[in-house]
């Protein structure tokens, strides 16, 4: 059932609008408000899926109503209606928000339309943060240690902020989430977090995947290419492996924080950015400094938040969290019922040294699931853990 909701201060507007939108579906069920103070009030205390509403009216206009809504449900479409010497306000609108407009007298097709569109975004919008939700819990962070607690404090500190953040830690740590969990927690999170793996491109490609490029800059440059900088406008670029990178991308990096602009490869043309930057590497960087392979400049501008993610062997307090976690997906992918590791189990896995971090021990978990018991026991653990 689709809530919506007519504001308009013409009762035989108010009327026909209600009753053509009751008699066009029976999942339509229609509510209205003689004014934009009590449309405002009506929306506070009670969700809609649509609002229609008039631009001229006394007490409170339409923009006033469409503006104060916004703050508090962003999310509901407005469509404004508009007499003819308000046309321009109605374009207005838009601007700030409105899903569209329709003009009295109202055309019954265009009404319609404009109707079922507007439901049709609502939904599509209810379930992107659904799936939004669902990707985000592929990022959970586990663990009530210490080490993972002092994390998601700094997390929480940081992440409101634009600072930029250099994580470090060991292969299979959970660099990534952290990267994840920042943007998310951040400003910019209705924007896009683009990953760039730096040790896995090519070291002649890496500008230009990071910056793009113009037509004819190299051999295999057949069009124009935005890169990842672009990508990432106005939300997150998150640089995986940075201590892998070469030093002239590095150099293309350090301006585009020192200037916020980048310019693609073959070009000399400026494009302004708006990115936060995210790093993490598993180097020591300052040997990789010293040895002349990583810049220090670049260095002191992307520490600006350290944060150090512990090896799993350092948090064997999380394991059993760990393994619990780890066997609730592995059998919700595989459409079965999770499997229970006996006490026994789960302290022979906390004894061992995890070399592999969390990576490691999430393939050890489903080894067990698939070929222990119908639960995990010691046994099963000395035989198929393989350590």
């Amino acid at each position: 059932m689709s809530r919506i909701l007519v504001i308009e201060d013409e009762s035989a507007i108010r009327r026909v609008l209600v009753k053509i939108l009751s008699e066009e579906n029976e999942n339509y069920k229609v509510e209205e408000a003689e004014d934009g103070l009590i449309g405002l009030e009506t929306i506070k205390k009670d969700d809609f899926d649509l609002v229609l509403c008039d631009i001229k009216m006394p007490k409170m206009d339409g923009v006033e109503v469409l503006e104060a809504a916004r703050k508090i449900k962003p999310e509901i479409p407005f469509i404004m209606i508009s007499g003819h010497g308000d046309l321009d306000t109605a374009v207005n609108t838009m601007r700030i928000g409105a899903f569209d407009y329709i003009s009295k007298p109202p055309d019954l097709n265009r009404l319609l339309t404009t109707v079922r569109n507007a439901l049709d975004r609502k939904e599509l919008v209810v379930e992107n943060k659904i799936l939004k939700k669902k990707v985000s819990k592929n990022y959970e962070m586990i663990g009530e240690s210490k080490e993972i607690s002092a994390i998601k404090e700094m997390i929480e500190k940081v992440a409101p902020t634009d600072a930029r953040v250099l994580i470090t830690g060991a292969n299979g740590t959970g660099k990534e989430l952290v990267a994840h969990w920042i943007h998310e927690k951040s400003e910019r999170n209705a924007h896009p977090l683009i990953e760039v793996n730096c040790a896995a491109i090519p070291s002649e490609l890496i500008e230009s995947e990071l910056f793009g490029h113009v037509k004819g800059a190299f051999t295999s440059a057949v069009k124009d290419r935005a890169g990842k900088f672009e990508a990432a406008n106005n939300g997150t670029i998150f640089l995986d492996e940075i201590g892998d990178m070469s030093l002239s991308a590095q150099a293309k990096v350090l301006r585009a924080l020192q200037e916020n602009k980048i310019s693609r490869v073959g070009s000399d043309k400026d494009i302004k950015v708006n990115v936060r930057v995210v790093a993490a590497t598993n180097k020591n960087l300052k040997k990789e400094i010293e040895s002349g392979k990583f810049r220090e400049d670049l260095y002191h501008r992307l520490a600006v938040i350290l944060i150090k993610v512990p090896d799993l062997n350092e948090r064997r307090d999380d394991i059993p969290l760990l393994i619990e976690h780890f066997s609730e997906k592995i059998a919700s992918e595989q459409g079965s019922a999770p499997k229970k590791f006996s006490s026994k189990a789960i302290s022979l896995l906390k004894g061992y040294d995890w070399t592999g971090n969390i990576r490691e021990l999430r393939n050890v978990v489903e080894r067990l699931i698939i070929l222990g018991g119908n639960e995990v026991t010691e046994e099963d653990v000395k035989l198929f853990a393989s350590k």
